[in-house]
């Protein structure tokens, strides 16, 4: 190794006086661009024992545009957009349902002046939060009244909580699911000073395990739809309405905890059918509990209706202040329910159910426009329109799988892991799905300005130097 090779690496000042870097500091903060210097040229330092003369010198013709590189990755926020071409509408890694831009106006314009939080207007004095959600919950979903907190495991234990704390719950050996996360109903359940009962087997449960199991201190029955997953064969189950009848003869609450929180009848959409909120109320549900950024498409939290008596308790409930929302999440979700007051507005302006509802002919047509898009890469390219299946996600409708098209792309060269890294290292990242030796674009979850940035992202990752 060369000694005097270490000569040639600049100083950090001269590099600052670059009038790139100079410009740099227009749009980046000074301590970043100083860090990102100094790794780059600790970087060379370390290598140069690898390197002669004229490697260094290659090197060192690389390293402002590897410092200008560094400090704007060092500079992007953490949480970032990406482009999810997956077919997963209800992508938990990549954020679950999407926001309408109608509802984030109301939030920026809520978030950006004074509001009525707590305050009641009429009466000239301290409200409730829960109160501005109050109404459209029940003009949307029915029940006496409504409590929204920050996800729906947090409504779970607290109505738990509330409702048999030290007492009994019985539920069926099947329902007892496991969240993402690794959550467990038990867990929870016992989080929240319940007793669990289990009644029946895995894959059958009768409503004489529910009665046999009943005692003086049982406090609830508690209905879990399994909306993550489904036994299938031979099979049986225990209904809201026939829990009802329990309810009515030994006096307990019936609750149910819905999980993905359809609030329209999907069916007739082509989509499996899902039992909505308004319908569990219906059958004799006393509580439900059910999540916001799911199949409802709104905001993350977690929402729950039924009975004015147990939504008071659960209001008086110490966990309720520690799960609170915040004026964004009431904010979002008030205007997203406001969709469902018409289903066709719901339908066309929540994301969630327009990408779960889009018509297989213009899947097809945005494939097929997609794929033209990109003819110009067709010299490193096998570009072909497929038909293939989406999903629901989000723990929603685990068998569902929907008719879409996508564009799939093999490179010639064979190396579908460096293309697949490169677009997902794009500046907006590009989520795409591998399968059989190509990269599957789903187009049902592409968004407006999406296929620009899937082209300037093939750019990039075809011309780039590994």
């Amino acid at each position: 190794m060369d000694n005097n090779l270490y000569k040639l690496l600049p100083k950090v000042d001269d590099i600052l006086a670059m009038e790139d870097i100079k410009e740099l500091q227009n749009n980046i903060p000074y301590s970043i661009i100083l860090e990102s210097i100094r790794e780059e040229l600790d970087n060379l330092r370390n290598r140069i024992k690898e390197l002669d003369e004229q490697g260094l010198l290659k090197e060192l013709s690389m390293l402002k545009d590897r410092i200008l590189r560094l400090a704007n990755k060092k500079n992007r926020y953490k949480l970032r957009t990406v482009v999810n071409g997956t077919g997963i509408v209800i992508h938990t890694n990549l954020g679950r349902s999407l926001i309408n831009e109608e509802v984030i106006e109301n939030m920026k314009t809520v978030s950006t002046k004074y509001s009525n939080l707590e305050y009641d207007l009429e009466k000239g004095m301290r409200g409730s939060r829960y109160s501005h959600l109050e109404e459209v919950v029940a003009n949307v979903v029915g029940g006496e009244a409504a409590l929204v907190v920050n996800n729906n495991a947090a409504a779970v234990l607290l109505t738990l909580s509330t409702v048999a704390r030290g007492k009994e719950v019985i539920v069926s050996r099947g329902e007892l699911i496991e969240i993402g996360g690794a959550f467990r109903v038990p867990e929870v359940m016992e989080q929240s000073g319940a007793i669990l009962r289990e009644v029946g087997t895995t894959n059958k449960t009768h409503l004489r395990d529910y009665e046999n199991s009943i005692n003086d201190m049982t406090g609830a029955l508690l209905k879990v739809h399994t909306s993550n997953y489904r036994i299938l064969g031979f099979t049986s189950n225990v209904e809201i309405d026939e829990l009802a009848i329990l309810k009515e003869k030994y006096n307990i609450p019936v609750i149910e905890d819905l999980g993905s929180g359809v609030l329209i009848d999907l069916s007739k959409y082509g989509i499996s059918y899902e039992p909505t909120v308004s319908q569990s109320l219906k059958k004799g549900a006393d509580i439900v509990t059910f999540s916001g950024d799911k199949l409802l498409g709104g905001p993350q939290a977690g929402i729950i209706v039924g009975k004015r008596e147990w939504i008071e308790k659960m209001k008086k409930n110490p966990l309720t202040r520690a799960f609170r929302v915040d004026k964004f999440t009431i904010a979002a979700l008030e205007a997203t329910l406001r969709y469902y007051l018409d289903e066709n507005d719901a339908i066309s302006k929540i994301p969630t159910l327009r990408m779960l509802t889009v018509k297989l002919e213009e899947l097809k047509l945005r494939s097929e426009k997609l794929a033209s898009d990109m003819a110009a890469f067709g010299e490193y390219l096998d570009i072909n329109v497929e038909e293939s299946y989406s999903e629901v996600g989000g723990g929603s409708l685990p068998l569902e799988k929907l008719k879409t098209y996508c564009v799939t792309l093999k490179p010639k060269d064979g190396n579908l892991v460096l293309l697949e890294r490169l677009l997902r290292e794009n500046d907006t990242p590009i989520i795409v799905r591998v399968f059989k030796e190509k990269i599957y674009i789903d187009v049902r979850t592409l968004l407006n300005g999406d296929d620009l940035t899937i082209i300037d992202g093939l750019k990039n990752a075809l011309r780039y130097e590994v």
